[in-house]
């Protein structure tokens, strides 16, 4: 079966009758940018996987509880920020990692998908700035800028409201920018094919 025409709920319909190449086109289809945006909340790699793993068997397991009033989406977005979540508290991580993280290798074949236009540099310097953003700041671009989640997802992933959403992406996009510009001024174009908005430089 080629799922990548098949809308997610109706792939997840199949789930729910046991197809097993459904459900491996679904984790196919997310696990990526799930990876992506756990990676850049934790900031390591192995923890990572573990979440991304639990967040797949979750929704598997709890496959019969998911309400198709909803999107699929915004359900699995919402798991994996849960467990996320729950990581930081046990661990007591509300500040995240410094330049030491930075150094650790990550899953190239993951994170070249969202930076595969960028220059080494830029990268660098947007992957440092992006882990001191506060918390509430980086979950909205990341999912907004990162993830390409629409305002109205992001709202239902995170529980907030449309307008507290807009505000904390264009919160993130204005540090951000502020941070990276006097860095890479001169030295690289953004590459305009990037999912991250030009408004940065």
């Amino acid at each position: 079966m080629d799922g990548k025409a098949v809308p997610d709920n109706e792939l997840f319909k199949r789930v729910l009758d046991e197809d097993r190449i459904a459900f491996e086109a679904l984790v196919n289809r997310y696990k990526i940018k799930l990876y992506n945006l756990v990676y850049r909340m934790l900031g390591t790699k192995e923890e990572a996987e573990d979440i991304l793993q639990e967040t797949f068997l979750r929704v598997y397991r709890e496959r019969n509880s998911f309400d198709f009033n909803y999107q699929f989406s915004t359900w699995i977005y919402t798991i994996a920020l849960n467990l996320t979540r729950n990581e930081l508290k046990k661990k007591k991580r509300f500040k995240f990692f410094g330049l030491e993280s930075l150094l650790r290798k990550p899953a190239q074949s993951y994170l070249s998908e969202d930076f595969g236009n960028f220059k080494g540099e830029f990268q660098y310097y947007l992957e440092k700035e992006m882990k001191s953003l506060p918390e509430k700041y980086k979950k909205a671009f990341l999912l907004r800028d990162i993830n390409e989640l629409s305002y109205e997802e992001i709202s239902n992933v995170l529980e907030i409201p449309l307008g507290t959403v807009k505000s904390r992406v264009n919160r993130a996009r204005g540090i951000l920018r502020k941070k990276l510009k006097p860095k890479m001024e001169g030295v690289y174009e953004l590459s305009k094919g990037s999912t991250i908005p030009a408004e940065l430089l």
